[in-house]
């Protein structure tokens, strides 16, 4: 699993128009499922996510977890976290995993997500065209792998 990982002050999710979740203060994780992925990726990584220190404490240092400033998330599928584009310019996705693993898998880290912030997590719709919005915050992006954990 690849997730990226933003602090945000806002993010929602559109499809043809219509706005399918927003949130305001906390994280937006775009999710990317490959299909060596398990249950095992989705207990990691979302105890790294719901626990990463990245929101200001009282002195202004990134201290806090979006658990502990009540923060909300906003996850959405994005198979292109996989791209390989090592051979000529347009990326091959062989890596994403198919819907069979990928869809579950997805649906379970906002379940598991959801439960550690104790709210409901907001999401995309898996598969479709969908627009994103969003104000970074700080700017504060990290990028983590369920498969090579720095």
């Amino acid at each position: 699993m690849r997730a990226v990982v933003q602090r945000v002050q806002y993010a929602s999710v559109t499809v043809e128009g219509e706005c399918l979740s927003a949130i305001r203060h906390g994280l937006l994780v775009l999710l990317g499922v490959e299909e060596r992925d398990s249950e095992e990726d989705v207990q990691w990584l979302v105890k790294k996510v719901a626990n990463l220190r990245i929101f200001d404490d009282e002195a202004g240092v990134m201290n806090r977890s979006v658990v502990e400033v009540g923060g909300e998330a906003l996850v959405v599928s994005q198979f292109t976290l996989f791209a390989s584009y090592k051979k000529g310019n347009r990326p091959s996705y062989l890596r994403a995993a198919g819907h069979g693993t990928a869809v579950p898998l997805y649906e379970r880290f906002c379940d598991v997500l959801g439960e550690a912030l104790g709210r409901s997590v907001g999401r995309g719709q898996f598969g479709a065209d969908m627009k994103i919005e969003l104000l970074n915050d700080g700017p504060v992006t990290i990028v983590m792998d369920t498969h090579n954990k720095e």
